[in-house]
């Protein structure tokens, strides 16, 4: 729900959608709470598709296979792994109205988990929603090393080979600098944001998923 001038707006998966073509998303003061509020950054974090970077320690990691890499096999348990404590959070904002939006709108084929595996153990991964040539990446977590850091390179694979146009992180931090995310102003974005939403990808490009695969396009396009 979002309150206005004391009335309650029901949110749905349509509206959501919506807002995120406007630029806009969602997210809570903590898990408890149980209302919302909608972010509209005057700087905007996003990875460029073709200026993503992996370290030499990571390729090495991705060439041992440490984890199988599954896609949308697990995606509430994702979601609630992105919404658990982990150090340095002790808070979330996932509460239930978003985990419930967004789990409709994984039902409707608009959002997406890259999942690590170790085994039949879910240890680490991503998720967020795609729209049209957008993917808005929500959240990712990792309960083993380099676990989410792996499942993003296979993200960076597959919405490359499938057409994407814009990966937004939403905000950025050290880490999604590290594999080449940048700020740009809300200008720019919406520029970006307008003409990748009005394009064509598929989340399940031939060719894609696999070790090899992704190093295979790193170096073709480093």
């Amino acid at each position: 729900m979002v309150r206005r001038g004391g009335q309650r707006f029901e949110i749905t998966p349509n509206i959501l959608l919506k807002a995120y073509a406007c630029g806009i998303f969602p997210m809570a003061e903590t898990a408890e709470d149980p209302g919302i509020f909608w972010i509209d950054p005057t700087e905007r974090g996003i990875l460029p598709l073709d200026r993503f970077h992996l370290s030499r320690s990571l390729r090495k990691a991705i060439r041992r296979t440490p984890f199988e890499i599954r896609v949308d096999t697990a995606f509430p348990a994702v979601v609630d792994g992105c919404a658990e404590a982990a150090p340095g959070r002790s808070q979330t904002w996932i509460n239930d109205q978003i985990r419930s939006l967004t789990l409709s709108l994984f039902r409707e084929g608009f959002a997406h988990s890259v999942e690590a595996w170790e085994g039949e153990e879910l240890v680490g991964g991503l998720y967020g929603v795609s729209l049209g040539a957008a993917f808005f990446g929500e959240s990712m977590f990792a309960r083993r090393t380099d676990a989410s850091k792996i499942a993003l390179a296979y993200l960076w694979e597959r919405l490359t080979r499938g057409g994407y146009r814009l990966l937004d992180t939403q905000f950025l931090t050290d880490h999604l600098a590290s594999f080449g995310a940048v700020e740009v102003p809300r200008d720019t974005y919406q520029v970006l944001l307008a003409e990748a939403v009005a394009e064509d990808a598929t989340f399940y490009p031939s060719g894609a998923g696999t070790a090899e695969s992704v190093l295979q396009l790193f170096s073709q396009t480093s």
